[in-house]
Order: structure tokens, then sequence, then C-alpha cells
């Protein structure tokens, strides 16, 4: 398995890393057995650069309200995992934005998951501009970016697992 690059809004570059890929990977809702499933994204803004890497995701945790057609994600045990991961990184692991999986072949955002990223972007303590969100679907998955200086949404990416290998 590789990483995925993406290019951002400003033309800088996001990477999501192979573990970040993997972990997402393994909630894919390929059965009427697997209810949404969600996290955080959280990674690095590369010095002298445009560019950021998403290197770990939070998974499903206790408190998170999963269903066929709905995600919630539970705020208190992925802020610690954000809080632990900032403090052992000595500042450099962010909060990047948020991910999750919905039950389709290429995922497409509900209007209620567009209301909670502007939510998130107007809300959330985070560095930078922009969040990034992550939708998994079965066949591909798909990224939108989110500024501070232009709440509309726009997709920056789609992969298809058929062309990265093994994801």
């Amino acid at each position: 398995m590789s990483s995925i690059v993406f290019t951002k809004i400003d033309g800088g570059k996001i990477k999501i890393s192979k573990k970040a890929l993997t972990s997402m990977k393994k909630f894919i809702q390929d059965n009427d057995c697997k209810k949404e499933a969600g996290g955080v994204l959280l990674g690095r803004y590369i010095l002298n650069s445009l560019d950021i890497i998403i290197d770990e995701i939070t998974i499903p945790m206790w408190g998170d309200r999963r269903k066929w057609f709905g995600f919630f994600r539970s705020r208190r045990p992925h802020q610690k995992v954000i809080d632990r991961l900032w403090k052992e990184s000595e500042g450099t692991i962010n909060y990047l934005g948020e991910w999750h999986t919905h039950p389709e072949n290429t995922p497409i955002p509900s209007d209620i998951d567009i209301r909670s990223w502007k939510h998130k972007l107007n809300h959330d303590v985070f560095d930078g501009d922009s969040l990034w969100f992550v939708i998994i679907g079965i066949k591909s998955l798909r990224i939108w970016e989110l500024s501070r200086n232009n709440l509309s949404y726009q997709l920056i990416g789609e992969s298809y697992y058929s062309e990265v290998e093994n994801v």
C-alpha cells in the first residue's frame, strides 16, 4: 500500500499516509452489517512549504454513535488522543479535520456533513486556515477542503482503491 497525495486549494500538497489509509480502509461499509465509522485527521504542517501530511487518525471510540446512515463523534475520547499526540510530538502533530465512511461507491457529502464541516470550521480550535474532510466510500475515497476565507467546500481529490496498490 502506498500513500495518496492531493493538491490543496493553495497549491500545496496534502499527503495521506499509508498508516492512516490502512486504518480508514478497515471501516469500509461493504456489507449490511457495517455501520458508519469515523474520527479525526492528525498530522503535520511541513516547514517552509504549503504541504501537510496526515500521519494518524482516530478510529471509532466509546461514546461515538454509529448508524447505517450516520456517525456522531464523541468529543472527549478523540480529544484525549489529539492532546496526547500533540504533547508527545512537542506540538508538531495537529488536528487537521475529520473522516468518516458512507455506504456508497463514490461518497458524496450529505447536507448534515456540510453543516457539520462548516460548524467545525467556525468553532473548532486548529492551526492554519483550512480543515480537510475525507469520506471513505465502498470503491473510492474523496477529500474536501474548507477554508476560513471561503466557507464553501471544495472537492480536492478522489482516489479509487483499485488505483492504489493494496489500499
